[in-house]
């Protein structure tokens, strides 16, 4: 017998077993036992002294987001969360549940029958895979990693499974409790949760799908999409500087905590963040401290280092992406701004407010073409327009940085723009402008060496230079 179709078997297996372990541990194909049936059976649970000290941590912590955010639904208060375990879970649901009526799309009964398709990822924390709904709607979920370090370290410091599975399930809550109340283009979009049973830890959350940001590929993509990039980051760390909970510091601000949503950026994770401004007496109780430099913020008359959440969020943002994405092959007439938002992010001499400003008019003179007013305006004379085809094979060549590997594909303001490069590159003789646009609302087009192969195409325009149409038509 051919071992062909008993490799296929064994992989076919191990396929099996692998997504059944997935299902298992994300409690997703239980037929979901109500938490509100579980409390009594809570107080025969035995905590030790320790470990209870860091479940009530937790509780306080989120009480900080309730209050902030002015919750309705249970009127959280200390007397609440330091009373019997029973009566915190009971409040804890309640308020989630609350607000879960309001902003959540997905709950309990849609993910419990969601097809578990592909495993995208664990962290100390948490793990993600990727679900379809009934109806074939995508979802990124999210639950507690029960492989991950937290448990991991929780089970050897206090021997408690299930407490440990609480203690780390109060991070994915309070991630959702965050997105619950922040909303902006450039957070993932919580679709909803359920929570199975707080005292196993047993949490899931659902979020729209995105592509992990690789750094590596975003460095070799056109200046445009990198500079999207970066304009999204600022965007998000203005509103975070002012939302409704006050002003929010990413303490764990690294590029994988973000993902691409149809080229937009998105943060993920906000297991780390804090709206706590550290309170201070002097100058150096409020020192921001990096790898290799550090910062002074002045501490307010009221005793707090008023702007250290929105200045260590705009320097990371500076260190991680503006250094690497946003100065290279950038238009020349646009360097001098970039220049100097580099520069005074990188001394933290403006605030993020105005560092948004600033990129906010880069945008338009990039969208409005005003940047281009330097630019030889007999260029476009130099070719001739054959309109309603275009070039379909033959004359390609490769640039950089191109919208394609293959070929020379770039997004220009106008047609004049798109001359002014073809003449620019010795290899090119001719460019078509199509009807594809970039998210700037630029058209992207095509430079190549030659014109050979034209078909019809009412959307096109194929520009070839004049020098080279005289020379074929002598042929």
């Amino acid at each position: 017998m051919s071992s062909l179709p008993i490799c296929a078997i064994a992989l076919f297996a191990l396929l099996f077993i692998t997504l059944t372990f997935l299902k298992d541990n994300w409690n997703l194909h239980v037929h979901g036992r109500d938490l509100a049936n579980e409390i009594p059976h809570l107080n025969s649970v035995s905590y030790n002294n320790s470990l209870d000290k860091e479940l009530q941590e937790r509780r306080k912590e989120l009480l900080i987001y309730y209050a902030v955010s002015g919750n309705k639904s249970g009127a959280l208060s200390k007397k609440n969360v330091l009373s019997s375990r029973n009566e915190w879970v009971a409040q804890i649901k309640e308020s989630i549940m609350y607000v879960a009526t309001i902003t959540d799309e997905i709950g309990c009964d849609q993910l419990r029958y969601i097809k578990i398709v592909d495993f995208l990822g664990a962290g100390y924390t948490k793990a993600v895979v990727k679900g379809v709904l009934p109806k074939g709607f995508p979802v990124a979920l999210k639950s507690v990693n029960e492989k991950g370090t937290d448990i991991r370290r929780c089970l050897e410091d206090f021997k408690d499974l299930e407490g440990c599975r609480e203690l780390v399930s109060y991070k994915l809550i309070k991630e959702i409790v965050l997105l619950q109340r922040l909303r902006h283009p450039n957070l993932i979009k919580l679709q909803g949760h359920c929570l199975w049973s707080l005292r196993a830890g047993a949490v899931t959350a659902a979020f729209e799908q995105g592509s992990p940001l690789q750094m590596i590929e975003l460095l070799q993509s056109p200046w445009e999409e990198r500079f999207r990039v970066c304009l999204g980051l600022v965007r998000l760390l203005h509103y975070l500087s002012q939302s409704p909970l006050g002003s929010v510091a990413l303490l764990d601000f690294q590029p994988r905590q973000f993902v691409l949503v149809a080229g937009e950026l998105k943060l993920t994770d906000l297991d780390d963040a804090s709206i706590e401004e550290p309170m201070c007496q002097t100058r150096a109780d409020c020192l921001l401290h990096f790898p290799i430099r550090n910062f002074s913020i002045p501490c307010s008359p009221e005793g707090v280092c008023q702007g250290l959440n929105e200045k260590r969020n705009l320097y990371n943002a500076y260190r991680y992406f503006f250094m690497y994405l946003l100065p290279h092959q950038a238009p020349p007439t646009l360097r001098p701004l970039i220049d100097q938002i580099m520069n005074l992010t990188g001394e933290l001499k403006n605030n993020v407010s105005k560092t948004r400003k600033a990129f906010e008019e880069i945008l338009h003179l990039y969208k409005s073409g005003l940047y281009l007013q330097n630019l030889p305006p007999s260029s476009v004379e130099d070719y001739t327009a054959l309109r309603g085809v275009r070039a379909s094979g033959g004359g390609v060549y490769r640039c950089w940085p191109s919208y394609s590997q293959k070929a020379c594909v770039l997004s220009v303001f106008s047609v004049r723009e798109a001359a002014f490069i073809c003449t620019s590159h010795p290899h090119c003789s001719s460019f078509t402008l199509g009807a594809q646009v970039t998210w700037t609302g630029r058209r992207l087009v095509y430079f190549r060496t030659g014109f050979s192969d034209l078909v019809p195409d009412v959307d096109s325009i194929v520009y070839i230079k004049k020098a080279q149409s005289l020379r074929t038509e002598a042929d």
